[in-house]
């Protein structure tokens, strides 16, 4: 597994990467993480069930995406690949320069490769036409692609003029057991809405802003507990200041994941005001964890729940989603929603286990299919538009040429293979699943 985005830093992406690794393990596979070091983090960590995490020092760009290079992460890349005798390079997010080039170093030395994208992006402003750009570069050669929702797979497709045949969908997941419900520490003198997200400007920060004066004029015994940090949380602070609003609204900071479900239990309401979202697992534990969602109806938001878990916003608007708003409360006051049936539901609905046996799926029906000649993979490149495409096919060419002077100089006869950490065998865990059946 490779990507930018790792722990110590919370947020989807990690979490994804980690019950997926975690799970792929009890399964029987080994499994290594590659990511770029986080402060003094650094070197090789291992974490439960021997899941290794090679934190890799490198240049950190922006929002821990590390600084593109091309070439540079070869020799490490491939000094780990080799030493952990990995056979697939699974690369997550679109954003991750690590991702990106790893996956195009684990062709050239005739690994199988995957690539997961958890993220929408648009077609007109000019990140966007460079990141798609670079999209169809990582992904023109790539085995498989999987995305977390139906609304992600149709913006990969056309970001990445992909076949949709090559693309299979994978939602996110939950530990449902760290999400039960605990009625009893949500007040009874007054409803609270909880916030637990980043705080940019694409989770609709400014619209929560504009929002929660709104609600707290309307109703007097609504109270807000915002969890999260980020260049908006001054926004958040100002606002509070300006409309004397310290006793009603909560800025907690951020808050680490095993703190969420302590942090949510407190609240009737989740409100989650994103401006775009691939799929969205913080609403998934929300309605875990008993909360009535209250969410804007964007990207593969209404893929993820129920209608009877949530409360959709038209659009994303400062009206819409007061209305919206102000619709949950009444719902709850009244008691028209059971909040506390949701949790047994979520259960079926979102397992880790589900979604490392498809992906697993995945990896086999690419494990055994045959690479393709250099001629071949140049001849997918050059398609990638008429300066892109000889730009693509130079890079390949130099990776290639890079990678054989790297055979030279450190042959792989050379490099110690590592010691696997002891797995459970397929044939138990086969006779565990037949028993659970």
């Amino acid at each position: 597994m490779v990507s930018d985005f790792f722990f110590p830093q919370p947020g989807g992406v990690e979490l994804h990467v980690y019950h997926l690794s975690q799970r792929l393990i009890n399964r029987g596979h080994s499994v290594v993480i590659i990511t770029h070091a986080y402060g003094n983090r650094t070197g090789i960590r291992t974490l439960t069930n021997g899941l290794k995490v090679y934190y890799v020092p490198f240049f950190v760009l922006y929002r821990e995406s590390t600084f593109p290079t091309v070439f540079s992460f070869f020799p490490v890349l491939r000094q780990i690949l080799i030493r952990e005798q990995i056979d697939i390079v699974h690369g997550h997010a679109s954003l991750s320069s690590m991702c990106h080039e790893a996956i195009l170093h684990g062709r050239t030395m005739g690994l199988k490769t995957v690539f997961t994208d958890h993220s929408l992006f648009g077609f007109a402003d000019t990140g966007s036409i460079l990141g798609n750009k670079l999209l169809k570069f990582t992904l023109s050669d790539v085995g498989h692609v999987i995305c977390v929702s139906h609304t992600c797979k149709e913006n990969t497709v056309l970001r990445a003029s992909l076949d949709p045949l090559q693309v299979s969908v994978i939602p996110n997941a939950v530990v449902s057991e760290n999400f039960r419900p605990e009625p009893e520490r949500a007040s009874k003198d007054h409803i609270t809405i909880i916030v637990i997200c980043r705080l940019f400007a694409n989770k609709g920060i400014d619209l929560l802003t504009a929002v929660i004066p709104r609600i707290c004029a309307i109703h007097k015994t609504v109270k807000f507990t915002i969890a999260g940090s980020g260049p908006k949380e001054i926004d958040l602070e100002q606002m509070r200041e300006k409309y004397r609003l310290q006793e009603r609204v909560e800025l907690i900071g951020g808050v680490r994941h095993e703190q969420v479900h302590d942090v949510m239990t407190t609240g009737h309401i989740y409100l989650h005001p994103s401006l775009t979202e691939a799929f969205g697992t913080v609403i998934v534990e929300a309605a875990s964890c008993g909360l009535l969602v209250v969410t804007t109806k964007v990207g593969g938001i209404p893929e993820v729940l129920p209608s009877h878990m949530t409360v959709f916003a038209s659009s994303p608007s400062e009206d819409s989603l007061v209305e919206s708003t102000l619709t949950a409360i009444k719902l709850i006051e009244n008691g028209e929603v059971k909040p506390s049936t949701f949790h047994d539901e979520i259960k079926d609905m979102y397992c880790w286990e589900d979604v490392a046996r498809r992906t697993e799926i995945v990896y086999d029906n690419i494990i055994h299919t045959k690479n393709d000649p250099l001629i071949v993979r140049l001849s997918k490149y050059y398609k990638g538009g008429p300066w892109a495409g000889k730009l693509f096919v130079v890079c390949v060419v130099v990776d290639v040429i890079i990678y054989f002077f790297l055979g030279l100089f450190w042959p792989v006869s050379s490099i110690d293979l590592a010691e696997k950490w002891p797995v459970k065998g397929l044939d138990v865990l086969n006779d565990e699943e037949e028993d659970n059946q």
